[in-house]
């Protein structure tokens, strides 16, 4: 079970964006790689290749270790740790390690 979902949010704990929060738009699990809206921007510069394609500066999110992120606990509104819980039902759900709510 991922720590980490698609549109969590999640706080930057370390690199060039640190302190920053965001949300996640994609996770890459067999790899352990996130990528979080507005951190590790690359810019590219693109050529024209066929006719109709616009050339130009285009910025883009890049990939970032999972191990950098944490996310917020959407109830106590901080970044914490997650563990996991079975529910009754025999379903596994992340649980928030500070306040134990289910995220």
């Amino acid at each position: 079970m991922m720590r980490v979902k698609k549109n969590d949010k999640v706080l930057v704990i370390s690199g060039k964006d640190k302190g920053k929060t965001s949300s996640v738009i994609a996770i890459s699990p067999k790899t352990g790689k996130i990528m979080v809206k507005d951190v590790a921007v690359t810019i590219r510069h693109v050529k024209a290749r066929k006719q109709g394609d616009i050339p130009g500066i285009k910025r883009e999110e890049s990939y970032i270790c999972l191990s950098k992120v944490m996310p917020i606990c959407p109830s106590c509104k901080k970044p914490c740790r997650v563990g996991a819980l079975e529910l009754k039902d025999g379903k596994k759900a992340r649980v928030c390690g500070q306040c134990k709510e289910v995220m």
